[in-house]
Parts: structure tokens; C-alpha cells; sequence
């Protein structure tokens, strides 16, 4: 009997079996890339336009003084219809429930949540996001004031708020902090930033 068949066999190392597994991993990580590159893509332009959608309607919508004509699905609320067909992503999406603020628009000068209503009920109004509110080299004074105060800290529900807060200089509002916070009571801020946010609402509704 030879040497080799009296030999052990190899034994697994626990190094080999998990490079081993890398390798496998990686093999198959790749391959996978290379199927979906050739596979074509799931949203064409035209869906995404609203022209492929089973169902789509047509809606005009007159955002920050721009008409955009549009095709969408009836079910969708005017939230996604900013963030995902017109592509204004300033608009947050917090909770989808109508409970944190941080969709809040104007239609038509009045604030709503717009995570609340849909796309199609809005046909011909003026509708008015964060965008349109004012630029880098001209702040509207409440984004003006909400920098000046540190009106926010991870800045995901400033747009809300800011967008709240300029409703609020039309509305019947006292002038106690208090009764300010009762208005802007419908928009949260998990980092808690409340007292800055109310410094630079009365701020700016002293010199509006």
C-alpha cells in the first residue's frame, strides 16, 4: 500500500472555509450585477411621466408659478406626486399619516400636508413647496430668521416648519410664544429645537 493511501485527508481550516464562502459570495454578488445591467430597467422615463401607468389621469399643477402638465396614477397623494414625478425633494416625508408636518405646502396659500391629499384634487391650483419659498441669494425673513436662531438641528423637518411658520403670518395668532407653539403644534421636531423655532417665528412676524 503506497504512502498516499495510507495518508490523511486534508482537514478545513475554519480560514479556508470562510474564504472559501467569501469567495463564493463575491462570485455571486458579481454575477448578480452583471444579470440586472442586462436586464432591463423596471421604470422607463415614460412611467415615470405617468404615460405607462395603468389608469393615469391627467392633472395640471401649478408649482412655485410653474404649470406642469402630468399623468398620474389617482392614487397618488401629492407628496409623492412632488417628490417622486416632479423631482422637488425639499418636501420631506416623515410619517405619511398627517401627524409630524414635515410635507407641509401651501395651496393656494393655505398650508396643508400634503402626505394627506392627492395629486388629482389639486388640478389648477397654485401650489407653492420650500422651492419656491426663496433662494440661497434671497431667503424669504422666516428662513432668514430660522437661520439666524438655529431654528433646526438635523434639518429634516425644517421645511415643514418653515413652510407652517409663513402660513402663520396670515393667521389670527396672539402674541405669546405660547400661542404661537398652539399654531405650530401640528409640526414636530424630534431633536427637540422648539424654543429657536418660536425665537425665529416671532422674529420674523415682528418685521413682516
Amino acid at each position: 500500500m503506497s504512502d498516499d493511501q495510507h495518508s490523511s485527508p486534508p482537514r478545513l481550516t475554519r480560514r479556508a472555509l470562510l474564504t472559501s464562502a467569501g469567495t463564493a459570495a463575491v462570485a455571486a454578488a458579481i454575477e448578480g450585477c452583471q444579470s440586472s445591467a442586462q436586464a432591463p430597467a423596471r421604470v422607463s422615463a415614460d412611467a415615470m411621466n405617468g404615460q405607462a401607468i395603468e389608469g393615469a389621469v391627467p392633472v395640471t399643477l401649478r408649482v412655485n408659478g410653474t404649470e406642469r402638465r402630468l399623468r398620474v396614477d389617482p392614487r397618488t397623494t401629492l407628496l409623492d406626486c412632488l417628490r417622486e414625478t416632479i423631482v422637488l425633494t425639499g418636501t420631506k416625508k416623515g410619517c405619511d399619516h398627517g401627524q409630524c408636518g414635515a410635507c407641509t405646502v401651501h395651496i393656494n396659500g393655505r398650508r396643508i400636508n400634503s402626505c394627506l391629499t392627492l395629486a388629482v384634487m389639486h388640478d389648477g391650483e397654485a401650489i407653492t413647496t420650500i422651492e419656491g419659498l426663496g433662494g440661497p441669494n434671497a431667503l424669504h425673513p422666516m428662513q432668514a430668521a430660522f437661520v439666524e436662531h438655529d431654528g433646526y438641528q438635523c434639518g429634516y423637518c425644517t421645511s415643514g416648519q418653515i413652510m407652517s411658520a409663513v402660513a402663520l403670518l396670515k393667521e389670527p395668532c396672539g402674541p405669546a410664544d405660547a400661542d404661537v407653539k398652539e399654531l405650530m403644534s401640528g409640526n414636530i421636531c424630534r431633536c427637540g429645537a422648539y424654543p429657536n423655532i418660536v425665537a425665529a417665528i416671532q422674529q420674523a412676524r415682528h418685521t413682516a
